[in-house]
């Protein structure tokens, strides 16, 4: 299974303060998603609407965004990214906005609840 994760709706399912400081929340989730990733064997893209400032890099997995930074342009990624896929029944995205689940659905992709994966990948 191959996993892209819409990270500013996983890091926004907890309102731990986040909004405080993006830039640190969004680092946060990349490193909790490598740690998973690395643990799990997993390959995982994660999606945000604009390119943080430093950019976060990783070697676990792959950290993107999308091509304009405009509402909504981080599901018109991932829905960009599960219809380019040859084989989009093998991708999971995880997110918790409806009308993005339903688009990846109907592009044959399955839909995991944000607030479930952030729970494994940083518990309470």
């Amino acid at each position: 299974m191959r996993w892209i994760v819409d990270g500013m709706n996983v890091v926004g399912c907890r309102p731990d303060g986040w909004w405080r400081d993006r830039r640190a929340a969004m680092g946060a989730l990349v490193e909790c998603l490598e740690q998973w990733a690395v643990r799990e064997n997993a390959d995982v893209t994660v999606v945000f609407e604009r390119p943080p400032s430093p950019p976060i890099e990783s070697q676990a997995l792959t950290v993107t965004h999308a091509a304009a930074a405009a509402p909504n342009s981080a599901d018109d990624e991932i829905v960009r990214l599960v219809v380019a896929d040859a084989h989009p029944a093998s991708l999971r995205v995880a997110t918790s906005d409806r009308g993005l689940a339903e688009r990846v659905r109907s592009a044959g992709a399955t839909v995991f609840p944000a607030e479930r994966l952030r729970d494994i990948i940083d518990p309470r």
